[in-house]
C-alpha cells in the first residue's frame, strides 16, 4: 500500500513550498471579500501563506496578495488580517 500523499502549497509571502495543514488560506470570495480562512472551507479564490506575520508582511510589500486575487487590497485588510494571524500564534 502506498503512502497517502500529503497536499503542498506555495507561500505567498517567502515562496516555500510546505504542507497545506501549516499555512493559512487568504481567500477572495465571491462578492469581493478578502479574508483569512483558518478552516480552509470557505468559498472563494484561495492564496497560501505562512502562519508568520512576517510571510504576510512579505506578500504585502511585494504586493503578491493583489496579484493573485487581480484586485486592489486595502489598508485595513492587511491590518484586520495581521491581527487575526497574531492572535492564531
Amino acid at each position: 500500500m502506498q503512502p497517502k500523499r500529503v497536499p503542498v502549497r506555495m507561500c505567498t509571502g517567502c515562496g516555500e513550498q510546505k504542507p497545506k495543514r501549516e499555512m493559512v488560506r487568504v481567500v477572495k470570495s465571491p462578492e469581493g471579500e478578502i479574508s483569512i480562512d483558518l478552516t480552509g472551507k470557505k468559498s472563494g479564490r484561495g492564496a497560501y501563506v505562512c502562519r508568520s506575520l512576517e510571510c504576510l508582511k512579505k506578500a504585502r510589500k511585494a504586493r503578491r496578495l493583489e496579484r493573485a486575487f487581480s484586485c486592489q487590497i486595502p489598508d485595513e485588510v492587511y491590518d484586520r488580517m495581521e491581527e487575526e494571524l497574531a492572535k492564531g500564534e
